[in-house]
């Protein structure tokens, strides 16, 4: 199992993603936070193929479903949801991420 925390930023929302090998190679992936729109991508993401990492930005599932769902493009948590999945797939090594904001005096 892969899990993932995502601090959102301004919205100030915590996402924490779960992802779970499942059978064949299908990995299950959890949300757990209060921002309704994530939540309602669940419905798309709940089971996906271990190589969706790999789809471009255009028909990865993940990215269409944040298009579909969230009002925000700036959102971390696709990028997220994709870190995960591709951790737990295999397919690259679990490394943090981050965004940092330079305050120029």
């Amino acid at each position: 199992m892969t899990k993932v925390v995502v601090h959102s930023g301004a919205c100030g929302y915590t996402v924490t993603i779960t992802a779970e090998k499942g059978h064949g190679n299908k990995i299950a992936v959890s949300l757990d936070t209060e921002c309704e729109m994530v939540k309602k991508m669940l419905a798309d993401i709940a089971v996906l193929d271990r190589f969706a990492p790999l789809a471009g930005f255009m028909s990865n599932p993940i990215y269409q479903s944040a298009a579909k769902h969230l009002k925000h493009a700036a959102c971390a948590v696709p990028s997220g949801i994709l870190k995960a999945v591709e951790v737990e797939a295999g397919l690259n090594v679990a490394k943090d991420v981050s965004i940092v904001f330079v305050k120029e005096k």
